[in-house]
């Protein structure tokens, strides 16, 4: 059942995503860096546009200044008393945003995370929004904290179940990704 789930979640963020870059605004200057696949924060910054952000060692340095802040999970203490030292870093490398759109002439990184719920619940928004940045809240402290120039921004795209979304906000979230809507 969880696979299926997560192969769904993926099936309808690809095409949210592949839907969102071929709508982009002719002249915008946002690059989609992770359209082929999601990809890990180690991955990212392998890539030249990532480098020019912040050295890998600064953001490592940062990050590892932000996981420690985290509980290590029940299931995860024997990884972390094997190597406690480089479990906080491998836990923050190993964190996968379900998109990252860049443009570099502003300064600006956006996170782009997808999140689907029951939209039997009128809350169900707040709820998933709210769970949405707490994924990657330490992402996106070890980005502020390492590259002091640059802005970084989450946007997250709640879907209900049954393809309930909030309209004007979803608009807005285009809106702020150069995709025309």
């Amino acid at each position: 059942m969880a696979t299926t789930v997560t192969a769904a979640h993926h099936s309808i963020w690809r095409h949210l995503y592949d839907s969102m870059h071929a709508a982009q605004k002719p002249k915008s200057k946002l690059n989609f860096v992770t359209l082929d696949k999601e990809s890990n924060m180690s991955t990212l910054w392998r890539r030249e546009e990532f480098l020019r952000i912040c050295s890998k060692e600064e953001l490592a340095e940062k990050a590892q200044d932000t996981e420690v802040t985290i509980p290590v999970k029940k299931s995860q203490e024997a990884r972390y008393n094997l190597d406690p030292g480089s479990f906080f870093l491998n836990s923050f490398w190993g964190r996968r945003p379900d998109g990252v759109a860049i443009n570099e002439d502003m300064q600006i990184v956006y996170i782009l995370e997808f999140q689907r719920s029951t939209d039997r619940d009128e809350m169900f928004l707040e709820v998933k929004e709210a769970e949405a940045n707490e994924q990657h809240k330490n992402i996106i402290s070890a980005l502020k904290a390492a590259a002091l120039k640059w802005k970084f921004e989450q946007i997250n795209f709640v879907v209900g179940n049954h393809g309930l979304v909030v309209e004007s906000e979803f608009y807005t979230k285009l809106k702020k990704i150069d995709v025309q809507s």
